[in-house]
């Protein structure tokens, strides 16, 4: 594991505890770290929205995302069940829990995954999501590993709740609300660029981030420009 990188992640993720950040980069952020020095397949993140219902907010690409909407749908699967119980839900092989979450796991190894473990976001007794890592191989998961990516869920619950012990009834709902509300602006975007351009969705979405990195915008507020056609948004491609 790149030591160097992980303290680097760490460190970028209090960042977000003080500024004002964009709550879609930093999930974005947390899903892509994982991936990159953890060994998951893919990496996914499920939030509560203010009614309390799941909500698939962050994922590292376009196939697991897809995967995660498909376990709300259905309601089945590791990840809901981490959320409920607040407790790690580990399945080394999906194979052996096909008569527990039948739909899941035949939807899960159409998508190419075969292993998955879902980690609370809690802090004490609140659970305001799940980060959930995928495998494309089935296997034990590092015992190493699992520690970090506990650990680096629980920074990001940490960055959610740090105004509610001023605004405990709000903040927390408004900034999930708005978070839902720019994921909306952010699919849309990604939908007409990937049109525009005769790109996938995950490219659509590469593109869009490094622009808003490139020029020091929110991925949310250039999300609603492109929409809008408010600014010309001159370089954007894949």
């Amino acid at each position: 594991m790149n030591q160097q990188l992980l303290a680097k992640t760490f460190v970028e993720l209090a960042d977000n505890l003080v500024a004002d950040f964009d709550l879609m980069d930093f999930l974005r952020l947390l899903t892509d770290r994982c991936v990159g020095m953890l060994g998951a397949g893919a990496a996914g993140v499920l939030l509560a929205d203010r009614e309390g219902e799941l909500r698939v907010m962050a994922a590292s690409d376009e196939q697991v995302r897809l995967l995660e909407l498909f376990q709300l749908q259905n309601d089945e699967g590791p990840c809901l069940e981490c959320f409920r119980t607040g407790a790690p839900v580990t399945v080394p092989d999906l194979r052996t829990e096909a008569d527990r979450w039948p739909r899941f796991v035949a939807r899960a190894q159409h998508s190419g995954f075969a292993a998955v473990q879902a980690l609370p976001m809690r802090l004490r007794d609140e659970v305001v999501g799940a980060l959930n890592l995928f495998r494309t191989h089935p296997g034990p998961f590092d015992p190493v590993g699992t520690p970090i990516a506990q650990a680096l869920a629980d920074v990001a619950t940490i960055s959610l709740l740090q105004q509610r012990s001023t605004h405990r009834s709000t903040v927390l709902n408004e900034q999930l609300q708005t978070a839902l509300n720019s994921r909306v602006l952010i699919e849309q975007a990604k939908g007409k660029l990937a049109e525009r351009q005769g790109i996938d969705m995950e490219q659509a979405f590469t593109a869009l981030r490094g622009y808003a990195r490139a020029h020091n915008r929110r991925l949310s507020d250039l999300a609603r420009a492109f929409i809008d056609g408010t600014e010309p948004l001159t370089g954007l491609s894949a």
